[in-house]
C-alpha cells in the first residue's frame, strides 16, 4: 500500500489547487452527497507553484458477492465483474467517475487516486459459480473500471477472476485499455480458441499527446494497437472500441483509429458517443479550458447540440449515441467506417454449455 493520496493540508474531498502531474482531474470537487463544500481557491499570495505529484492510496474491499446483475436495455451484458472501484488510468470522461460519491470521495483526483480492490474476487466467484441454482450467463468484466489499470500488475485480481472463470469453463468478455491484458494471454488464447472469451481494447486516439492529456495513466496507443495484435494472433476474437468519440476533439480520428485495428487483427468494432453525466461535466469542462482552452466552447456547443441542448441525457437508447445531426453525422462515419475496414462481422455467441464445475479434492468420481 502507498501513501495517502491527500495533499498536505486539505481533507479527503477538499478542492486542490489545479493541476496533479500525470492525473487527469484538474480538481477534487466535494461529492454531491457531502455535507459541506470545500473550493480552491486563488487568494492573490504567491506566485504559481509547480503541479503536485499526487500519490495512490489502495483499500481492499470487502464483499459478499462478486457478480453484479444490470438489466438496462442499452447495455449488451446482463452479469458483471468489476474488480476494482476507481481507476488511477485518470480518465477524464470516465462514467464511473460518479460513483464514487457515494463512498464519500470525490469524483475528481480521489476517483483516481483512493482505488478500492477485491482481495478476495476469485474465491467469491468460485463460491457463486458453484451454487447449484447458478445458471451460467455470460459475464463481463471491467464495466464500470478497468480490470487492468497499473496496480493489477501487483494485485492479480483480475488475473484470479479470469483463473476461476477458465476452470469452470465460463463464458467472458473483459475490455480495458491496457498493454496489461497480454500478460493473460495464456488464459484469454486458449478459452478464445474455445469460443468462451472475447476481448475489446478502448482506443480513443492515435495521438499520443492527446491520449496522454485524455487518459494519462492509460497504455500509449501504439501499445493498445500491439495488444490488439497480440491477442488476435492468440486466437481472441478482438473488438476495437472508439470510446468516447468526442466531437471537435477526437472523432476525426474514428477511421484512423478503425484502420489501424483491423490492420492489427481486430474482428469487430463500436464506438460511445461522449458522456457527461453528473460531475463529469464540470470536470470535463474544466479539463478542455485548461488543456484545449482554444476549442473548449466549441466542444461543448457540440456536446449540447448532440444531446437535445443539455450536457448529458440519460434516456436509453439515445444515451450511447446521442441525438440530432452531430450524432447521426457520428453513426454515418462509424457504419461506413466499420464496413469499409471489415470490422461489421456477426460473431456467434459465446457457448454456455461447456460450463461445468470442476471438481473438488475428495469428490468421488462418476463411473459413468
Amino acid at each position: 500500500m502507498v501513501a495517502p493520496a491527500n495533499l498536505p493540508g486539505h481533507p479527503p474531498s477538499a478542492g486542490l489547487r489545479e493541476g496533479a502531474r500525470g492525473r487527469g482531474a484538474k480538481s477534487n470537487r466535494t461529492g454531491r452527497f457531502e455535507s459541506q463544500v470545500s473550493e480552491a481557491f486563488d487568494d492573490g499570495w504567491g506566485e504559481e507553484e509547480e503541479p503536485a505529484q499526487i500519490a495512490t492510496t489502495l483499500q481492499p474491499m470487502k464483499s459478499r458477492t462478486i457478480i453484479a446483475r444490470n438489466d438496462s436495455p442499452d447495455v449488451g451484458f446482463e452479469s458483471s465483474i468489476n474488480p476494482y472501484r476507481g481507476c488511477s488510468h485518470g480518465c477524464i470522461y470516465c462514467y464511473a467517475r460518479p460513483a464514487h460519491t457515494y463512498l464519500g470521495h470525490s469524483a475528481g483526483l480521489d476517483f483516481e487516486t483512493k482505488i478500492y480492490f477485491k482481495p478476495e474476487a476469485g474465491k467469491l466467484l468460485e463460491r457463486e459459480l458453484s451454487k447449484p441454482k447458478y445458471v451460467p450467463k455470460v459475464i463481463h468484466i471491467g464495466g464500470d473500471t478497468d480490470p487492468y489499470q497499473p496496480d493489477e500488475r501487483q494485485l492479480r485480481v483480475t488475473r484470479a477472476v479470469i483463473e476461476t472463470l477458465a476452470r469452470f469453463r465460463h463464458p467472458f468478455t473483459i475490455i480495458t485499455k491496457s498493454n496489461l491484458i497480454t500478460r493473460d494471454l495464456d488464459i484469454l488464447g486458449p478459452m478464445g480458441q474455445a469460443g468462451l472469451a472475447r476481448a475489446a481494447v478502448s482506443i480513443t486516439s492515435l495521438d499520443h499527446r492527446l491520449s496522454r492529456s485524455m487518459e494519462p495513466r492509460a497504455s500509449t496507443p501504439g501499445r493498445r494497437i500491439d495488444a490488439v495484435r497480440q491477442l488476435a494472433a492468440a486466437g481472441v476474437p478482438t473488438t476495437v472500441m472508439f470510446a468516447p468519440s468526442i466531437p471537435s476533439l477526437n472523432d476525426h480520428e474514428m477511421e484512423g483509429v478503425l484502420e489501424a485495428a483491423a490492420a492489427a487483427g481486430a474482428t469487430t468494432a463500436g464506438y460511445v458517443a461522449v458522456r457527461l453525466p453528473l460531475e463529469i461535466k464540470d470536470l470535463f469542462e474544466e479539463w478542455l479550458a485548461a488543456e484545449h482552452p482554444d476549442r473548449a466552447r466549441r466542444v461543448m456547443s457540440l456536446v449540447r447540440q448532440m444531446r437535445g441542448g443539455a450536457a448529458y441525457s440519460s434516456e436509453w437508447g439515445k444515451r450511447m449515441t446521442g441525438e440530432g445531426p452531430v450524432a447521426q453525422v457520428m453513426s454515418q462515419r462509424f457504419h461506413l467506417a466499420r464496413a469499409k475496414f471489415g470490422l461489421d462481422r456477426k460473431l456467434p455467441p459465446l457457448d454456455l454449455t461447456q460450463f461445468a464445475v470442476p471438481p473438488k479434492a475428495g469428490d468421488q468420481l462418476s463411473l459413468f
